[in-house]
């Protein structure tokens, strides 16, 4: 079975500092930087990503999984997010929104065209959340 993670969650990067140590809440145990995690205390190698989870809980990825697995959420212009906020609260699915976008039926100026020249960004924008420009 192909699963995907449904929660977003927030990740910063350990740089090998104490100052990065300390923000990160890692723990210096025989010369590591060690993070607990549910499973336990994991060593944590400089580059390595810390991830929060909806319940406060950490857990450690390396650098190159990290870059392999997980993307930053896309950029949107704001007038792009208030047509998603929109079309949301119509209960609208992702088809209807591309289809007013190509007929020109969304009225906020320039955002339609945005839409369709920026279509994957926006279907991410769509599913998986979204930061604003």
């Amino acid at each position: 079975m192909k699963v995907y993670l449904k929660q977003l969650f927030q990740a910063e990067q350990f740089d090998g500092t104490k100052q990065s140590a300390d923000h990160l809440g890692l723990f210096k145990y025989r010369g590591g930087w060690y993070l607990e995690t549910l499973e336990g205390s994991m060593l944590v190698s400089n580059g390595y990503w810390i991830a929060t989870g909806v319940n406060g809980e950490h857990w450690a990825i390396s650098d190159d999984v990290f870059k392999k697995t997980y993307a930053e959420l896309p950029v949107i212009p704001k007038n792009v997010t208030c047509s998603i906020k929109q079309y949301k609260e119509w209960n609208c699915d992702l088809g209807i929104v591309f289809d007013d976008a190509c007929s020109g039926n969304i009225w906020k100026a320039g955002v339609g065209e945005w839409i369709l020249e920026h279509s994957d960004v926006f279907a991410r924008a769509w599913l998986d959340g979204y930061v604003v420009e």
